[in-house]
């Protein structure tokens, strides 16, 4: 037994002092038993929502309706769910309705897949009735039963299995497979954002060329936002060597290679429903991209205009999408040479051009201070204000 584990045993003590059982539950017992890091610790309890708050002094109604109680304890939160058993699902996502047992295999039975209907008990103890252990093992992929019936239970149980692909490198079981497919439309019945989180977990993965191609494979794509007509996008995607990309990063290498403009890309993500902030860094990344494609090399003006992060983030996918060695440290010697990384450190301002022309104000002036910004930039004006004015005057600017 290890931390966090150990930190949340006074919760699972309680509990049974107060004459109940409880267990660590789900995807912290399955990466225990993967030594990969464990972030959320779930605890599943015989109590119910009623018991666990009369047990402990500090709780918050998270979920009560289907069971959650959260605990905090020495100021950390821990969820605390009775074990239950589900109804009829509506909508491929919810259960109509949740009856809460005494019985910690009726809980374990309704989870997705066996590797996570693994529990532990406060001693490290693993009780596993449905073989997660083995599949974990086997590094494979299966549903607690039935593949159909956990899917069309809650259809996003197939995104699911396909991020664990990539953020695993685990395989699909072959009943498991068949029934993804077979069972993939009902996709478009789950909101976008669940779909979403996924997908973005999935791009993040170790293993996301496997879980890519198996996207294009099951044809799972087909149901996706935006993704129907680029299956050859996606495997030119798969062919890219992915590592080390943060996800505005990937969108724009998927975006890329399916051949989405940086104009195109805001409604291709809006679908996604991304956040407006990342929609516009991947257009910022996707434009750089094509632009250092095209020049062959970065320019003074190439990387002012894209800025430090950007230029590095474009530097990072244009060596994948052309399988080129990245060259960071050119980047940050570029920039950090440039004369001004900014249009605030230029010395000249809207109000300098008034006041030294005749012309009312008007679109000139953007279009000045940007002919002065490249000037400085490319090293052919010094960015001192009377030398600017000098400039101007030389050119008929003012």
């Amino acid at each position: 037994m290890k931390q966090p584990f150990l930190s949340a045993t006074p919760i699972i003590e309680a509990i049974e002092n107060a004459g109940f059982t409880a267990y660590f539950v789900g995807g912290a017992v399955r990466d225990y038993l993967l030594k990969k890091p464990i972030h959320d610790i779930d605890i599943a309890t015989s109590a119910t929502p009623a018991e666990v708050k009369n047990i402990f002094h500090t709780t918050v109604d998270i979920g009560i309706e289907h069971g959650t109680v959260m605990v905090i304890h020495e100021n950390e939160t821990y969820e605390v769910t009775t074990f239950r058993t589900e109804s009829e699902y509506e909508d491929f996502r919810r259960p109509k309705d949740v009856e809460f047992v005494r019985n910690l295999r009726e809980d374990l039975q309704r989870r997705d897949f066996t590797m996570n209907s693994l529990a532990m008990d406060k001693n490290g103890t693993i009780i596993d009735y449905f073989d997660g252990k083995t599949a974990l093992a086997n590094k494979m992929i299966e549903t607690v039963g039935s593949a159909d019936e956990r899917f069309t239970e809650d259809a996003l149980r197939m995104m699911r299995a396909i991020r664990f692909v990539s953020t695993l490198g685990f395989k699909l079981e072959d009943q498991t497979r068949i029934a993804i497919e077979g069972n993939r439309h009902l996709l478009e019945k789950i909101a976008v954002e669940r779909i979403t989180a996924e997908f973005e977990k999935l791009l993040l993965g170790k293993a996301r060329d496997e879980a890519i191609l198996l996207m294009v494979q099951l044809k799972i794509f087909e149901h996706l936002p935006m993704l129907t007509s680029h299956r050859d996008g996606l495997m030119h995607m798969a062919s890219f060597s992915l590592e080390n990309l943060n996800i505005e990063e990937m969108w724009s290498a998927l975006l890329i290679a399916c051949n989405v403009s940086a104009k195109e890309a805001d409604a291709f993500l809006r679908k996604w429903k991304l956040p407006v902030k990342r929609i516009k860094t991947v257009q910022h990344i996707i434009k750089s991209v094509l632009e250092r494609k095209n020049q062959g090399c970065w320019t003074r003006l190439h990387l002012f205009h894209s800025g430090l992060n950007i230029a590095i983030s474009a530097e990072k996918v244009f060596s994948v999408i052309t399988a080129k060695q990245q060259d960071i440290v050119s980047v940050r010697d570029g920039f950090a040479a440039l004369p001004i990384k900014g249009r605030d450190e230029l010395q000249v301002t809207g109000r300098d051009l008034l006041e030294w022309s005749i012309k009312p104000a008007g679109p000139w002036m953007k279009e000045t201070i940007a002919a002065i910004e490249n000037a400085v930039v490319e090293k052919k004006l010094t960015n001192d204000k009377q030398a600017i004015k000098e400039w101007l005057k030389q050119w008929e600017m003012i």
